[in-house]
């Protein structure tokens, strides 16, 4: 079976996270490093979409707090457009405002000891994770409701 993949697409890290199967759990996978205005690491991305047998990426679209898109989601839509080439995948998009501090909060809670390093690249794995179970909980909604739309 199949798996959706998440990016929480960053102009350092490129956070990474991973559906089971049934694509109803989002998990952490890993965060990739990139430096500001250079390509990203696509032989990285590549592989790891292939070992994770993904056929659906789900893409953090980072919208400003009036839900409107700027400068930044115009690269991010990019990346989202050379993935799509690239590897086949279908691309979706996801609201990302306040995924980081979501996740940020989340790693806080658990009380881990890691260094900043560590700590950044743990946020925007979690980032991605937080990105991914939304979209696969408005999937399961929609298919809920469409679901229940046939039945009456």
């Amino acid at each position: 079976m199949s798996r959706t993949i998440a990016f929480d697409y960053g102009e350092r890290r490129i956070g990474v996270a991973v559906s089971d199967p049934t694509r109803t759990i989002a998990s952490p996978l890993t965060t990739l490093q990139r430096r500001a205005g250079k390509r990203p690491p696509w032989a990285e991305i590549t592989a790891i979409v292939q070992e994770q047998e993904a056929d659906e990426a789900v893409i953090g679209l980072p919208l400003d707090l009036a839900g409107e898109e700027g400068a930044w989601a115009a690269e991010v839509r990019q990346f989202g457009d050379d993935l799509a080439r690239r590897t086949g995948l279908t691309v979706q998009w996801m609201d990302e405002r306040m995924s980081s501090v979501r996740a940020e909060r989340s790693i806080q809670g658990m009380g881990l000891k890691k260094n900043v390093r560590e700590r950044k690249g743990m946020i925007d794995a979690t980032a991605a994770a937080l990105i991914l179970e939304g979209y696969l909980a408005l999937r399961r909604n929609q298919a809920a409701a469409a679901e229940t739309e046939s039945s009456e």
